[in-house]
């Protein structure tokens, strides 16, 4: 059973996703669901920075993917390295 959602873009990346999904024989609605699957699938990433979906998202967008992230606290270290254990 399908269920709507509402998502924002940026128009650019939304122009060349709808591009790239006309490309495919596929709707913009059914790339997403692709994609989706396949990060939510193997189920073996503990974060957005462990699932390799670089070369897809630069496909639909203009460059190389890029993740901002700041980093990890003295604190938040301590309790990355204390839930390893």
């Amino acid at each position: 059973m399908d269920a709507k959602v509402t998502l924002s873009f940026n128009a650019a990346v939304i122009k060349k996703a709808k591009d790239y999904a006309e490309s495919q024989g596929l709707s913009l609605s059914r790339l997403t669901e692709l994609l989706l699957k396949k990060v939510i699938s193997t189920g073996q990433h503990e974060n957005i920075e462990h699932i390799p979906i670089e070369d897809w998202v630069s496909i639909v967008a203009e460059g190389p993917a890029e993740y901002k992230t700041a980093p990890l606290s003295k604190k938040e270290k301590a309790k990355y390295f204390e839930d390893k254990k």
